[in-house]
């Protein structure tokens, strides 16, 4: 079976883009903003418990988040902030009570807020997935006044309704699709839907929490993908996401990177940062017509 979203084309042969402001690559921060329920199982773990014998309440790995929450969070913000840098962030819309001091301070940095999820739990495991997403949707839309148009899926796990209920819910990109360093579209019952281009190379989970690499991989990823790319420029815009999570980039041994990496793309003249919705509506507004899947 192919992709049954997603019409396959090389990337060389892809229609060519006039660039957002003239300046073809362009970059997504995206903060995912996690609820990690102190009365279930953690979703990821730093330690395993003595023996592996698993329990709940799971005091070290719940710690490992919440630090996330209480000391990364403002690093975060500061960076961005101080620069003036528009952010996403994917948002488990119980974060809205868990943590509405930190929900309030990305909503009054003018992040845009992506659907993901009510907690952190995979799509996967929900018996009713349309009410989950519906009623996380409505949280979101409740807290900022604004009708959320993008959704990553907890651990970007999907059903195979998942895109469908998306789009009938209101939704016009999802990032759980990472397959081209383009949004392409994507087809569903209830019509066409972006596939918004994420990261999974350069993403702190995968580097720190899976893969377990040394504090200065993100930097030499980071650097040798942003050297790959300035050769594909001249043809057509790149997206560069870079997904983040604030206990893992936002503790003081690493957050230096993500300065680092923010300084490095603000000294060049061929970048732009965007939120999800503008590079939607580039997208849009550049013409490339939805494509039906093969």
């Amino acid at each position: 079976m192919t992709n049954p979203r997603i019409s396959y084309q090389m990337s060389n042969a892809r229609q060519p883009l006039v660039p957002p402001e003239g300046k073809p690559l362009i970059v997504h921060l995206v903060v995912n903003v996690e609820h990690w329920r102190f009365d279930h199982a953690m979703p990821r773990k730093i330690i395993t418990a003595p023996h592996g014998a698993e329990s709940v309440p799971d005091i070290p790995n719940y710690s490992w988040a919440e630090y996330g929450m209480r000391c990364g969070m403002p690093r975060i913000l500061e960076i961005f902030g101080t620069r003036g840098l528009p952010a996403s962030t994917s948002i488990n819309a119980g974060v809205v009570d868990a943590y509405p001091e930190c929900a309030e301070a990305m909503l009054k940095a003018g992040w845009e807020f992506i659907g993901h999820g009510m907690h952190q739990k995979s799509m996967q495991d929900e018996d009713d997935e349309a009410s989950l997403i519906r009623n996380a949707l409505d949280k979101l839309e409740s807290f900022t006044g604004v009708k959320p148009r993008g959704w990553l899926s907890p651990g970007l796990k999907e059903t195979l309704d998942t895109p469908d209920i998306l789009k009938s819910s209101g939704i016009d990109y999802v990032c759980d699709w990472v397959v081209d360093d383009l949004p392409a579209w994507m087809t569903t019952k209830n019509g066409p839907l972006i596939a918004m281009p994420y990261n999974l190379e350069i993403n702190d989970s995968v580097i720190y929490a899976v893969e377990k690499h040394v504090t200065s991989e993100i930097y030499q990823r980071f650097t040798n993908t942003i050297a790959a790319l300035e050769k594909e420029l001249a043809t057509n815009p790149r997206v560069f996401a870079l997904g983040l999570h604030p206990h893992l980039i936002g503790v003081p041994h690493r957050i230096g990177y993500l300065e680092k990496m923010v300084d490095d793309l603000l000294r060049r003249d061929d970048t732009v940062f965007m939120t999800g919705s503008q590079i939607a509506d580039w997208f849009i507004a550049a013409g490339e017509p939805p494509t039906a899947a093969d």
